[in-house]
């Protein structure tokens, strides 16, 4: 019988999938038996426990990290997540006891960090599941020190209480120690679990090692220490699942959401099926596509009122709907475009002076409209020439970076191949602070491709061979691959979400689900989308 051949897109999913399923089982099953023996639930499950059953979640970050350490720090320690707590758009990050019992390093604080300002730039309350033995003392020069150290996160919490009004609830589930414990003393309420939590600056053995003081933890900081004699905490639960139970009780108590001025209606499947998107993207990733093909999978009904259609087609920019949420969508079209007449076709992925001065006029139209944005990147960067230049790409390209990092409305990025040179800067690169970035795992992120960079760095050697009459040696021949070699991995899109670059990968299973969380989560306020947040006084 014959088997049919996965597609590119199917077959990196795949992978991805198995990447994903052996990181979400953290130290592994000997470490979660050894929670459960403990009376306690692993990150994992308490964040299940506490978000709404059934409702879709999307982990933030899941692959950081898992590429160091010797595997050793899958998801470095921390699980952060979004999802819904009462229907409530709600941020989580929660440690994960199962590696070094939860111990912070330096990619921990990366983590929290990013948790703290999806929250705070989109108004949403957070919730900690605290349960670590603190800093990892092997790598605390990349934890203590430094403008975003462990102290970022304190900051962050100060911040949010006093001028965000963002909602932080603290559960200290397992140990909570030295200055970590300042997380929860910084939060507005704190939970602790019988038997199970201690939070202090200073646990038994260091009291004693210091003070001579004898003394054990449950009565130096346990649950009832905190909340009958210290006062330090406000409510004490018999165990986990108790716990998250009160969480969800108060989150549903907050005040309500702040209700969005962008235009919502009812959702409408997409045209094509997401499954479609595999047969739609090229095996090869240089090869065209139909871009319009591939947002009928992502968009409601496969509808979009395209903006300029007629003008630098390289350019997709209109309005349309995901989940029924208006958004502006801006997508680099792939393949040979016709050009004006008498002038020789453009190359789609590529950003020309028109197209750059287009898009830039459709994003302040939808910040003007306080319309989200959603950058669908597949772009190899700006043009180049003497037409180019001459056509003034330098200003005009400057117009759409201003507009773009600028605007101050949501804005995600979806990555569907490529993610090279500044075009990349220019459709939401994560150096301008988009509210969410997502990856298909085909996404490609770097400044060029290696035959790119083999030409860049070799070119001129290979030249002069060239006009000498003679081939490049063996060992050219290796350097020149080991080139290749490097950035095709360095380009994969899971080496960008090991270090961060990006938020999550997503399947085409998963990707509309993502996109909507997103945008729901970008509507808890109208208040300017434009770096981790914006003190009201600034205003």
């Amino acid at each position: 019988m014959k088997t049919e051949k996965k597609t590119r897109l199917a077959a990196l999913s795949e992978e991805y999938l198995r990447l994903e399923h052996k990181l979400r089982l953290g130290g592994g099953a000997e470490k979660i038996e050894k929670i459960h023996k403990q009376g306690k639930l692993t990150a994992r499950e308490r964040i299940d426990l506490l978000f709404d059953r059934d409702a879709y979640q999307q982990e933030i970050g899941l692959l950081v990290a898992y590429d160091e350490y010797q595997g050793q720090a899958p998801a470095a320690a921390v699980v952060t997540s979004i999802g819904l707590v009462h229907g409530r758009e709600t941020v989580v990050v929660a440690n994960d006891a199962t590696i070094k019992a939860g111990a912070w390093y330096p990619e921990t604080i990366k983590k929290i960090l990013r948790a703290q300002e999806i929250a705070m730039r989109n108004r949403v309350p957070i919730v900690y599941l605290v349960d670590s033995a603190g800093v990892n003392l092997p790598y605390q020069g990349g934890v203590f020190p430094g403008q975003y150290g462990a102290a970022r996160i304190f900051y962050y919490n100060s911040i949010m209480r006093r001028y965000l009004k963002v909602p932080q609830i603290a559960a200290v589930m397992g140990m909570c120690v030295a200055g970590g414990a300042y997380l929860p003393a910084l939060s507005d309420v704190i939970l602790m679990v019988e038997k199970t939590s201690f939070m202090g600056l200073g646990g038994a053995n260091l009291v004693k090692g210091a003070t001579g003081q004898t003394i054990d933890n449950e009565t130096l900081g346990g649950a009832l220490t905190h909340n009958a004699i210290s006062g330090v905490a406000h409510f004490r639960t018999r165990d986990d699942r108790e716990c998250l139970e009160k969480i969800r009780e108060i989150v549903s108590e907050l005040p309500k959401k702040e209700e969005t001025r962008v235009s919502v209606r009812e959702s409408r499947p997409p045209l094509n099926p997401p499954a479609k998107l595999g047969e739609l993207l090229p095996e090869d990733h240089r090869a065209p596509y139909d871009m319009r093909e591939v947002l009928n999978a992502i968009l409601d009904a496969g509808e979009i009122d395209e903006f300029q259609a007629d003008f630098a087609k390289e350019m997709i920019c209109g309005t349309a709907r995901i989940g029924g949420i208006l958004v502006g969508v801006i997508a680099n079209s792939r393949g040979m475009v016709r050009g004006q007449a008498g002038k020789p076709p453009r190359f789609g992925g590529i950003v020309y002076t028109e197209s750059a001065e287009k898009t830039a006029y459709f994003i302040e139209n939808c910040s003007r409209h306080e319309t989200p944005l959603l950058f669908v990147q597949d772009v190899s960067g700006f043009m180049v020439g003497a037409d180019a230049e001459h056509s003034g790409i330098i200003r005009a390209g400057a117009r759409f970076v201003e507009a773009m990092a600028c605007a101050p409305v949501p804005k995600l990025v979806l990555t569907i191949n490529h993610a090279s040179g500044a075009g990349y800067y220019a459709m939401a690169g994560q150096g301008f602070d988009p509210d969410f970035i997502f990856s298909l795992p085909t996404g490609r992120m770097g400044v060029m491709e290696g035959d790119s960079a083999v030409q860049a760095i070799f070119g001129t050697q290979l030249e002069k061979l060239k006009k000498e009459g003679r081939e490049p040696d063996a060992a050219l021949l290796a350097e020149m691959e080991k080139v290749r070699q490097t950035y095709d991995r360095e380009l994969d899109a899971k080496h960008a979400a090991a270090r961060g670059l990006l938020d999550a990968i997503v399947t085409p299973e998963t990707l509309r689900d993502a996109l909507v969380l997103a945008l729901r989560t970008t509507l808890n306020t109208s208040r300017p989308h434009i770096g981790a947040f914006v003190l009201p006084r600034a205003l």
